[in-house]
């Protein structure tokens, strides 16, 4: 599995992470900016607090939702060409946002569009990272990721400021012109030679093998199997291009489904705190520039966690029980929203915005670092895909949630006690799962260990190995029929 020649590890590199670290940056911290414009979209349409925040769910969702989509495209055309359309639907999208005449339109322009469009920046910038580093990768990977708290402290002021002097349509055309940078910083990554090789060979074997069945058909005298024949390569084909571009035996990997599981949980609580934090301050009656200003705080706390927790993260104690360290800081965030209802005035939302900040980082910051871990470099493309689509039912679902529990409550208490309780949850379970995982990998090096010393048990264990390679399962069982059946007809056209 491992390609060709190994990551630069710096070099043009650090460009790339520039580059992922804009479009990171949008795609996580535009649609949590866009609260800002809630307070007066919803007097404007005359909707309730569940209802307008459908839109940065329905934009969340999305940018996740899109994930497979978005690796499928990666895997066909590179990092660059798909950032660069991703940032072009994301200005087409808040353009036309910025003529809605309904909260329809607004789910459609804002929360479709531009959320397709910033799920094609997410993904690709993620996955060429792990193209471009590997012993370095940890603080890549942070540092790319303290883009969105940046993005998040500069648009939340910005936004406020903007929809002061031009109203929220006026700042929609303009944050439409904003996100077409993500155009340039696509065009920062410059393709690197290791992921096309590792695709075309296996095509070129597969061509060839097609080739010499139909010269072998040519001479059969009997045509008429041929055509169930070609029916059956067909389908085959399909499935073996579809599983090309998305790995579906990720799902028998333990590591991945135990990461899927806790985060599939940890997404119900970890956006909403977020998405209401300036509207709960208001509620108190704190100013609105000071309600910005908390989400200012969390993330200039957030900008210096995410790099300080990838050089904790790549340091030689933490980086092979970096899972453990995952999973703590989940449970540090839940902490955080059960401890909020606590805070009382102002200076108390200062402090929760500080803690948030620090925990929301670490959990960034690890988020895909923890998956590359797990699956490793060949495999994460499909990883990352799989992943954000199950993650984006609990992301569209935990807003509305919290937004549902503020409109019957009346208060925000319940809202992050449920965000709180589910964190905790999660962190948890993860923690205690990969403590099983770990103990399991470490069995399994002892048994393969002893197997290689017995050389006559060598092939029984062959499924249990976690780093099964990929080329041998798309080479191996897939392509045995087709062996056997060239063999058949060889034989029949010797006998003829």
């Amino acid at each position: 599995g491992r390609p060709p020649s190994a990551p630069p590890d710096g070099g043009w590199g650090w460009v790339v992470v520039l580059g992922a670290f804009v479009s990171i940056g949008f795609a996580y911290a535009f649609p949590k900016g866009l609260a800002i414009f809630f307070k007066e979209i919803q007097d404007f349409f005359g909707t309730s607090y569940s209802e307008i925040a459908w839109v940065s769910s329905i934009m969340l969702a999305t940018t996740y939702g899109a994930g497979p989509i978005s690796s499928i495209l990666v895997n066909r055309y590179g990092s660059r060409p798909v950032v660069m359309f991703g940032g072009l639907l994301c200005g087409i999208g808040m353009v036309s946002a910025a003529f809605c005449t309904s909260i329809l339109q607004l789910y459609i322009c804002v929360g479709f569009v531009t959320g397709f469009g910033l799920s094609l920046n997410l993904q690709p910038s993620v996955i060429i990272i792990g193209k471009y580093f590997l012993k370095k990768r940890p603080i890549a990977n942070g540092l790319a990721m303290a883009g969105s708290p940046v993005m998040l402290c500069t648009l939340a002021p910005l936004n406020q400021f903007l929809f002061d002097n031009f109203g929220w349509r006026g700042s929609f055309l303009i944050l439409g012109a904003i996100l077409l940078h993500c155009c340039v910083a696509g065009a920062l990554f410059r393709p690197i030679g290791a992921a096309t090789a590792s695709v075309r060979p296996r095509l070129t074997e597969k061509r060839r093998d097609a080739s010499q069945e139909k010269a072998m058909e040519m001479r059969s005298p009997t045509s008429v199997p041929v055509k169930n024949e070609m029916e059956d390569e067909g389908e085959r084909d399909c499935c073996e291009k579809i599983n090309q571009y998305l790995d579906f035996s990720l799902f028998k990997h333990r590591g991945f489904l135990i990461y899927l599981i806790g985060n599939v949980l940890m997404f119900l609580g970890f956006f909403a705190p977020i998405v209401f934090l300036a509207p709960y301050a208001k509620h108190i009656g704190i100013d609105e520039y000071s309600a910005a200003f908390l989400l200012s705080i969390l993330a200039i706390v957030d900008m210096v966690a995410r790099p300080a927790t990838g050089i904790i993260a790549n340091s030689k104690w933490v980086r092979p029980r970096i899972q453990y360290f995952f999973s703590f800081s989940i449970a540090f965030n839940g902490t955080c929203h059960l401890l909020c209802p606590l805070a009382s005035g102002y200076t108390g939302l200062v402090v929760y915005s500080i803690f948030y900040g620090l925990a929301f980082g670490m959990v960034c910051a690890m988020l895909f670092e923890t998956l590359m871990d797990l699956v490793g470099a060949a495999r994460f493309t499909s990883a990352v895909g799989l992943v954000t689509i199950a993650e984006c039912c609990t992301i569209l679902l935990g807003p509305p949630i919290g937004g549902t529990l503020i409109d019957t409550f009346g208060d925000y208490k319940y809202m992050f006690i449920k965000c709180g309780a589910v964190m905790v949850l999660a962190g948890t379970f993860l923690f205690i799962m990969n403590y099983y995982n770990y103990h399991m990998l470490a069995k399994e090096e002892k048994e393969r260990k002893s197997k290689e010393e017995d050389p006559t048990s060598v092939r029984t264990e062959k499924e249990g190995r976690n780093d099964l390679n990929k080329e041998t399962a798309l080479n191996g069982p897939e392509l045995e029929p087709l062996r056997e059946e060239q063999e058949a007809l060889k034989k029949e056209a010797n006998g003829t």
